[in-house]
């Protein structure tokens, strides 16, 4: 079941839902807004093809850049970045990551293909930003990127997985 506006203001005051730093106006209808942190990831320029195997860790094939500056993404690129907002949710609870429509329509992607938040989750949130029109967008820090739908579980669970303590990009 999706949390509505007044079930996610519930939550959050009971602590089942931690959002930080948060500002009630974050809270949508049925979703909660997240921010762009100052910092993306880059694929590093090379010719050299990248093995998609387990092992793999995308921090060898890519760079950190501070967004001080917006970030020019240019038509078919693909960045990371990462929410300004540690996201915790009980380990009844867990969340999908989702564009919102007024970037969707001038086609940048927030996330690819990793949009399910884990029932008890407690970090940030890393977004695969692409861009899929025809012109180069400027990807600026602290824009509202994305939001975040809460849903309850059937059950409970604890994320303890490879980014379980991701703070940073």
């Amino acid at each position: 079941m999706i949390l509505t506006h007044d079930k996610l203001l519930e939550e959050i005051e009971a602590g089942s839902i931690t959002i930080d730093p948060f500002s009630p106006d974050m809270v949508g209808p049925a979703s909660i807004d997240l921010h762009l942190a100052n910092e993306i990831r880059v694929i590093a320029a090379s010719s050299t093809p990248i093995d998609v195997v387990d092992e793999l860790d995308f921090r060898e094939h890519s760079v950190v850049h501070t967004l001080d500056e917006p970030f020019p993404l240019a038509s078919g690129e693909t960045i990371l970045g990462i929410t300004r907002e540690r996201v915790k949710l009980a380990s009844n609870l867990c969340g999908w990551l989702e564009g919102r429509s007024r970037f969707a329509r001038i086609g940048l992607m927030i996330h690819v293909t990793a949009g399910f938040v884990s029932p008890g989750v407690d970090n940030r949130q890393v977004l695969e930003i692409s861009n899929v029109s025809h012109r180069t967008l400027n990807i600026h820090s602290g824009t509202r990127l994305c939001q975040i739908v809460v849903q309850r579980t059937d059950g409970s669970a604890v994320y303890n997985g490879r980014f379980a303590d991701q703070m940073k990009i």
